[in-house]
Parts: C-alpha cells; structure tokens; sequence
C-alpha cells in the first residue's frame, strides 16, 4: 500500500516548486528535489518571507532526500531540481526525463550540467521516458514526454505514476492543465486513487 504521501513545496507553500515524497510498504520516493522563487510575479520581487519559506522547504526536501532510495527528475527546470546539489543523489536510483530527446535548447543545456554535476553517484540512472519499473513490490510507470503547456515552448516534462498494492498515486510534473490529449490520457489510464495535478501559471494569464 502507499503509506505516505508528502508535499514538500508547492506554490501554495509560497515558492516554486511540486517537491512530493511518497512512501510505500517497500520503497521510498521523493519526486522532483528543487525548489526556487519566480524573480518577478505580478511585478513584485520576492517578499522576505518567502526568501524564508525558500529556506525552510529546501531543508525539508534535502532531509527526505537522504531518507529515499528513489530520486526522480521529471524536467530540468531549477524549481524541479538543483545542479548545485548533486550529493542528494548519492547511491541513489536516479530517474530522470531524457536529456536529448523532445526536450527544449534551455533544458538540454541544463540536463548536461546536472548529468555532469551527478557524474558517478548514482547508484543506478535511468531515462524514464514511457517507461515502466518494478522495485520490489513497488511499480513506477512514466508517461511519454508530454508538452511543459499547451505547446513546446517551454520543453516537456514526464508524468509518473506509482502503485503499491491496489493503490496508485499519479504526479503531473508542469503539464500546466492538463489540456493536451497525452497529458490526459495518460492519467485516464492509469487511474490513480490520488492525483497531484498542477494548473495553469496565473501570474502569467493575458502576457504568455
């Protein structure tokens, strides 16, 4: 069974970010290890206080880090994961989106610096792109690389499902929706008992 669900940082923890940390009878995941601020959002720089929730849940994210035996990257954007941090993947099984293929020139550029940054520690690292994996009695299913929004602009990003049990549990990474049939087919297959979706980026609504 799923035993634990966490989120880590979300939007609604004032930063950026979908940091999520899943526990089941046999593994422990911890979903996308980044986290940032936007450096403008309604044309205001960030608050103090959210210089401080930063702190605060980048701290939480590297404390069930080292608790995981599983770490997975769904895209190469700063508030999914951090380049700066590469001991977080020490001896870990390491997933991560294809750093070559249906990827953006900005994410590409960053998907060689973190590979670089990473160089040797994993214990195992795989590209995870529309493929399935069993650890135990735990199964990770990812979706095909699916559009980062309603177009290619800003790259593409996994979905992953995982299932302990009779359980599943499905993350949507930045699909930003879901509005693209493969964002939601994915999900209408998979069926998840709990969804972590995300929506659209509001700050952005009338200028992108």
């Amino acid at each position: 069974m799923i035993r634990r669900i966490v989120p880590l940082a979300f939007d609604s923890f004032g930063v950026r970010s979908m940091a999520t940390f899943i526990e089941t009878d046999d593994l422990k995941v911890l979903i996308d290890p980044g986290v940032t601020l936007a450096p403008v959002r309604y044309g205001l720089e960030p608050h103090p206080l959210e210089w401080h929730r930063l702190d605060e849940t980048w701290e939480a994210i590297k404390q069930y880090a080292e608790n995981a035996e599983v770490l997975i990257v769904t895209h190469y954007h700063y508030d999914h994961h951090d380049p700066d941090s590469p001991e977080l993947y020490n001896n870990k099984t390491v997933f991560i989106k294809h750093p070559t293929q249906n990827i953006n020139r900005s994410q590409q550029e960053r998907a060689a610096l973190f590979l670089e940054a990473i160089k040797g520690m994993p214990k195992n690292l795989e590209v995870a792109d529309g493929k399935n994996f069993q650890l135990g009695k735990t199964f990770i299913n990812f979706s095909k690389a699916v559009c980062h929004g309603t177009n290619p602009r800003l790259g593409y990003v996994t979905e992953v499902s995982i299932k302990s049990n009779s359980e599943k549990f499905l993350y949507t990474s930045d699909v930003e929706g879901p509005s693209l049939e493969d964002q939601i087919g994915f999900i209408l297959e998979e069926k998840p008992d709990v969804l972590f979706v995300d929506g659209p980026m509001t700050y952005m609504l009338g200028y992108r």
